[in-house]
């Protein structure tokens, strides 16, 4: 006597199905891929139409990029690459979630009609062509669904599914709202923000109870770009001792910049209502420091790796070391004649150049040595700096790094690296420092790896180590003999990976390898 109302209960069930199911199947899911934000690199290859389930509440779809060259580089015949950063819309998906997007976890809500989860495989296509190969096993990709402005600069996380098979670099992405989603090699620092740094500095240095005001400070442009930007730098400080902190050269190491801010603000009294602290006092009190937050502006606008709009990789145009490339020019390298021009006005007592690198997960110093200043004096004091470093930011370690040359003449090939040619030209301490692309080993961190907010804080704690170097950066005689073991210089190594590894070739100065060209 019930059969014919179960009849009609299951024909109901089965009309809600079908109903859902053809609500979902017609959502129009779509999603976009640009590189229009500045510093943005990718070249969209191909996407797949997204391929809906049968339960109708997922999608997956494929997407396959290449990482755009950089303008051809005369000297080191190639045409650098591997920075990316690109920005994912989608929209249509019939479900919003408040969980964001995540890499690679999928669930399904039983109650939600509409297409709820788009899985999307994205695919480097040319990985294996870039300049550093050897660097993607290991690295995770980058991801944001916030903004690229400094607010938003804790939200970036890792993608841990990314993984280098077959010479194509691949990760997969669950969106589960529409929306905008950030993928990059390591997140962007845009040209915006950098002219929004200047200007703080700048607001900072006028403001009428900035403790900053008594150091003399100055914000000033040493020359232009290429395409006309400025080169700026940050002047301050009323002691006998002369500093030079230079950062990303290369443009596509967008950690230097990070770096700049977090030195800059401590040093300025941003976001501390213009107070400076005391380690900041005293070390404006024993150096004059000049500071340019970024030495290729061009470059960065473009989404470079190494190079200016000219193709010119800055870190091997500061002097001529081959009869047919003169370096630094106005036509290719205005922005090293600016600043090694003005150096050459201030004179140097100690040098930093920052930068990041691709394969290793440290953070690590690099010096001049075997080139001719490389002694007892300076040997002694490269050491110590790594060793009060370290005890200002456990980040910091000396054990892994660049190789030295083997020999002096292999050296002397590379006095147009920033480091040896500062170092050389006014007999002091230059250091290259190198901050990871990929998470930091001493103090790994899978979901958030070597971050923003920790590239800002190895700036900051740069004012500890400057204070410790100053008794020594000038002094004579064997003033190491005050020094311990732990300061001791150490022949880093790049065979970090396991026991028994061996790297196919050196690589001197984040050099390409010969076989990689």
């Amino acid at each position: 006597s019930f059969s014919p109302f179960f009849a009609t209960l299951q024909l109901l069930s089965l009309l809600y199905l079908f109903l859902r199911n053809t609500m979902a199947s017609s959502s129009t899911v779509k999603i976009s891929i640009t590189a229009s934000h500045d510093g943005g690199n990718i070249q969209l290859i191909s996407q797949s139409d997204p391929e809906i389930s049968s339960g109708g509440r997922t999608a997956k779809c494929t997407v396959t990029v290449h990482v755009k060259p950089d303008v051809y580089t005369e000297l080191e015949k190639i045409a650098h690459m591997q920075y990316f950063s690109f920005r994912t819309f989608v929209s249509g998906l019939g479900a919003n979630s408040n969980n964001g997007n995540s890499g690679g976890n999928e669930e399904e809500d039983e109650d939600d009609v509409g297409i709820k989860l788009l899985t999307v495989q994205y695919v480097v296509a040319n990985a294996h062509a870039v300049s550093y190969p050897e660097a993607w096993p290991g690295t995770t990709i980058c991801y944001t669904n916030g903004s690229l402005e400094p607010c938003d600069d804790d939200m970036w996380r890792r993608n841990l599914t990314t993984k280098y098979v077959d010479g194509k670099l691949t990760w997969s992405q669950v969106h589960t709202t529409n929306g905008s989603t950030f993928f990059s090699y390591w997140p962007p620092y845009t040209y915006n923000r950098h002219l929004k740094l200047i200007a703080d500095c700048t607001s900072q240095i006028a403001a009428p109870k900035s403790a900053c005001g008594e150091y003399n400070p100055t914000v000033e442009s040493l020359g232009q770009t290429l395409e006309g930007r400025e080169v700026e730098c940050i002047s301050i400080g009323n002691g006998e001792l002369t500093a030079w902190i230079q950062h990303r050269q290369h443009p596509g190491e967008t950690m230097a910049e990070f770096f700049a801010e977090g030195f800059l603000h401590r040093l300025l009294g941003m976001g501390a209502d213009g107070e400076l602290d005391d380690s900041v006092k005293k070390i404006l009190d024993q150096y004059r420091l000049y500071i340019v937050p970024c030495m290729c502006p061009d470059g960065a606008v473009l989404g470079h790796l190494r190079t200016n709009s000219a193709g010119a990789n800055q870190n091997r145009e500061w002097a001529t070391v081959h009869d047919d490339y003169e370096a630094p020019t106005k036509e290719r390298s205005p922005e090293v004649l600016a600043v090694l021009s003005k150096m050459d006005q201030t004179g140097c007592d100690f040098f930093l150049d920052v930068h990041g690198d691709e394969e290793l997960p440290y953070v690590f110093l690099s010096g001049a040595e075997k080139t001719p200043v490389w002694g007892e004096r300076i040997e002694h004091l490269h050491g110590y700096f790594i060793a009060c470093y370290q005890r200002a930011n456990s980040d910091v370690q000396k054990a892994i790094g660049y190789p030295p040359p083997e020999s002096e003449e292999d050296a002397n090939k590379y006095m147009n690296v920033a480091t040896n040619q500062v170092s050389n030209r006014f007999n002091c301490l230059g250091l290259t420092l190198e901050m990871p692309y990929k998470d930091c080993e001493t103090n790994p961190d899978p979901n958030k790896g070597f971050c923003p907010g920790r590239a800002k804080q190895l700036g900051r704690d740069l004012v500890e180590t400057l204070d410790d170097m100053h008794p020594y950066l000038r002094a004579e005689g064997e003033f190491w003999s005050d020094f311990s073991d732990e300061d001791k210089y150490v022949v880093p190594t790049d065979n970090f990976k396991e026991e028994g590894f061996v790297m196919l070739k050196k690589r001197l100065y984040s050099d390409v390898r010969p076989h990689d060209v």
